[in-house]
């Protein structure tokens, strides 16, 4: 199959045209015309994983492998090491992130693996209700994403409104109505804004609550008839307890 029949598929799952402005999502590496033998499915592009793909497989990522213009191909640096191994194994890529997150990602995310019902969903953020100390959600949350650790703002003893956005979502805080906010890599400066916002936060991780692209894809994909294998990246945290 070409890649150019995969790609209007999945234009139709989740239009191209809704990532963000600064985002770089479709086709990364390869051509439309190109066959591909099978499709792997995958958070991120690292070196391990493209050793053990096929040649002739498209990968399809969440996360672009290229975010801006490259002024040069220095294949001792990354991206361009990953590049060259690549386009030696004739490995496409394409880009699914910020459409992905609005069509599929945060409301996969806030029902099927946190299990709550969206009350509201607006754009990239997904919001439901409970009625918990914030010890215990925060426990709850840890446990469903499997995090290793909880990290927090605690600006409520007991928090009912949730807003949630999977990956890095703290630009979005100013615009939240929630009492608690869940995203990942919320940094330093985040937190301080929002104790003095009164906004609690539980930081869900990015890889954490992102590497569920893969297994909410393939269940759309195998209406193609291509052989469509998981093949996520790892996590490039290590978490010493």
């Amino acid at each position: 199959m070409k890649i150019t029949e995969i790609y209007a598929y999945l234009d139709k799952l989740s239009p191209f045209e809704l990532q963000e402005k600064w985002d770089n999502s479709g086709l990364i590496v390869g051509s439309m015309h190109q066959e591909v033998s099978q499709i792997a499915l995958s958070i991120d592009v690292d070196e391990k994983l493209i050793d053990t793909l096929e040649e002739n497989t498209l990968l399809i990522t969440h996360h672009p492998l290229i975010f801006s213009g490259l002024k040069q191909l220095a294949f001792e640096n990354y991206p361009a090491n990953l590049l060259q191994k690549m386009v030696q194994k004739n490995i496409a890529n394409i880009a699914m992130h910020t459409n992905f997150d609005q069509t599929h990602l945060n409301a996969y995310v806030a029902t099927e693996v946190l299990g709550f019902e969206i009350v509201k969903k607006e754009g990239f953020v997904a919001y439901f209700e409970v009625d918990e100390a914030y010890e215990v959600f925060a426990k709850k949350i840890a446990s469903s994403l499997n995090l290793e650790c909880i990290k927090g703002v605690q600006a409520h003893s007991r928090v009912k409104n949730i807003a949630l956005t999977t990956g890095s979502g703290c630009s979005l805080m100013r615009n939240i109505e929630a009492d608690c906010f869940l995203t990942g890599d919320i940094k330093y400066h985040d937190a301080m804004e929002a104790k003095s916002i009164n906004m609690s936060l539980i930081d869900i991780g990015h890889f954490e609550s992102e590497h569920y692209f893969a297994q909410i894809l393939e269940k759309h994909l195998k209406i193609l008839g291509l052989k469509v294998i998981i093949a996520s990246s790892e996590n490039p945290f290590t978490y010493i307890k």
